[in-house]
């Protein structure tokens, strides 16, 4: 009987224990990641090729309401000599099609720089699932052979959008992290 009630306490401090580590595991960092803004959320979307980045979600009136942005790396995926030639291939790598399906791009790109990336950015009008409509701005950016991809996307205005992108992507935390997450100094 003795055995039995250790094995029993064993298990329950084992499985108490791990769950604690699980949760120390998947908190948020302390700094948010950025600019105290914007709060790290679960990454939303289904396992694909590439793996799972950071995602956020900004409340605040700075972010024009309420927004999102997903950042993530896709090593080796661009071309080593030119970067992030183009405003197709921002179309093509920018995880818009995550959000949906149906994206629509607003103007010509721009070249962007950010966080030590050079790259792409564009404003893309977005059709819901529930039928509303979002704005989203795309981000590719480059590091060698190395492709860095951020999307923003709420009810606010693409220029709402892409300052407070921008502003979030150059914050300290989040500038070391993607320099680290495509091999950078």
């Amino acid at each position: 009987m003795r055995r039995l009630l250790a094995i029993v306490v064993a298990a329950l401090a084992f499985g108490t224990l791990s769950g604690l580590a699980a949760y120390q595991k998947v908190r948020p960092p302390a700094d948010g990641g950025g600019d105290g803004r914007w709060q790290e959320i679960a990454w939303p979307f289904p396992r694909d090729g590439w793996p799972a980045g950071r995602a956020f979600r900004c409340g605040d009136a700075a972010c024009g309401g309420e927004a999102e942005i997903y950042v993530r790396p896709k090593i080796g995926f661009c071309n080593c000599d030119t970067g992030v030639a183009d405003d197709d291939e921002v179309d093509r790598v920018a995880d818009l099609d995550l959000i949906t399906p149906r994206f629509t791009p607003r103007e010509q790109g721009r070249a962007v720089r950010v966080a030590d990336l050079a790259g792409r950015s564009r404003d893309y009008d977005l059709d819901m699932s529930d039928g509303s409509k979002h704005a989203a701005v795309g981000f590719a950016l480059s590091h060698r052979c190395d492709l860095l991809v951020a999307v923003t996307q709420g009810a606010a205005t693409p220029d709402a959008l892409k300052r407070a992108a921008l502003d979030f992507l150059a914050s300290p935390p989040m500038h070391r992290w993607m320099l680290a997450s495509v091999g950078g100094k």
